[in-house]
């Protein structure tokens, strides 16, 4: 929540805004949002108020969490999970996976990959070189400091004329760079 302007709220600090794309002032909050893709409705079904200095979480900590209660607690249907670069870690795409369910996520281009199957060092997701299949049906690749064995299915997904995401997927059967690119523009309707 912006709160620009207000210097005497507890909960106000310098954190980055995706609404602004920029560090500003505002109450952090994360979300965790249902959408039905049928229906085109979304409903927020759980969120948490950002406070560090308060109960010592992290941002992953509350996504982690939230994620158990809609499993869990909630019981509530769902096949896929649409998460935003920050919460491209390990530790989340590892709770999907255990919990049966698809992630897709763009990955930032600072990330170290490897296409090669080890036969050459870990390279920043820039760095790849793509051929026309690839371009098509995404590539196969390791995340660096993921387990030996994780494998994800990757993907150059043009979202406008001047901008591209990188996609990861647990789906290794996901051939379909046009699937791929739906996902991500969900993300963006819910965003």
């Amino acid at each position: 929540m912006n709160k620009e302007h207000s210097n005497k709220i507890e909960l106000v600090r310098r954190q980055y805004s995706g609404n602004k794309h920029k560090v500003t002032r505002g109450i952090g909050i994360v979300n965790c949002i249902y959408f039905n893709p049928k229906i085109e409705e979304f409903w927020i079904i759980d969120y948490r108020i950002y406070d560090p200095d308060g109960d010592k979480k992290t941002k992953i900590d509350y996504v982690e969490e939230m994620i158990l209660n809609v499993v869990h607690q909630n019981k509530l249907p769902f096949k896929t999970v649409l998460m935003e670069s920050l919460y491209a870690t390990q530790r989340l795409m590892a709770l999907v996976d255990n919990l049966g369910k698809i992630y897709y996520c763009p990955l930032k281009t600072n990330r170290f990959v490897d296409d090669t199957g080890g036969i050459e060092k870990y390279k920043n997701i820039g760095e790849l070189n793509w051929n026309e299949s690839e371009k098509i049906s995404g590539k196969t690749i390791k995340i660096k400091c993921f387990p030996k064995d994780k494998k994800v299915k990757f993907f150059w997904v043009t979202v406008s004329t001047n901008r591209t995401e990188y996609i990861v997927t647990n789906d290794l059967s996901q051939l379909s760079v046009d699937a791929v690119e739906f996902e991500s523009q969900t993300r963006w309707k819910i965003e």
